[in-house]
């Protein structure tokens, strides 16, 4: 599980945003389906390299959005309805959606375009968005 969750020390995005971030994506695609389990928190901040602290943050906040659950001594996993009320859940993303994000992550590819890069342009336009709705 870990070989899919990556973080770059140098972004501007704080490591433990980077892991809540690339965890939700995963679990709204379906990689990670409900009632699967992560590693521990020590053992992804040794895969990664960096304070288990900053994983522990990361899971809190992913529990707190209701896409992960503790299990005192079980471990964490994936909740049984992630976000609650189909927020996030494998098949709430039309199929339309996933297909523009596949054109999008192939053409900045082709362009030889960073991933962070990517993520920045989608902010960035997302916030356009949020100023101009408003």
């Amino acid at each position: 599980m870990s070989a899919g969750i990556t973080v770059d020390l140098r972004s501007a995005t704080p490591p433990y945003e980077q892991i809540r971030s690339q965890i939700s994506s995963l679990v709204a695609v379906g990689a990670l389906p409900p009632e699967s389990r992560l590693p521990t928190v020590r053992s992804l901040a040794a895969d990664l390299g960096i304070a288990a602290g900053t994983v522990a943050r990361a899971y809190k906040e992913l529990e707190a959005a209701g896409i992960v659950e503790s299990r005192r001594r079980g471990g964490t996993f994936i909740a049984s309805v992630p976000g609650g009320a189909g927020h996030g859940s494998p098949g709430a993303i039309p199929s339309e959606v996933t297909a523009a994000v596949e054109r999008y992550v192939e053409a900045g590819r082709k362009a030889g375009l960073s991933d962070g890069l990517l993520l920045d342009l989608v902010r960035a336009r997302l916030g356009t968005e949020r100023t101009d709705e408003h």
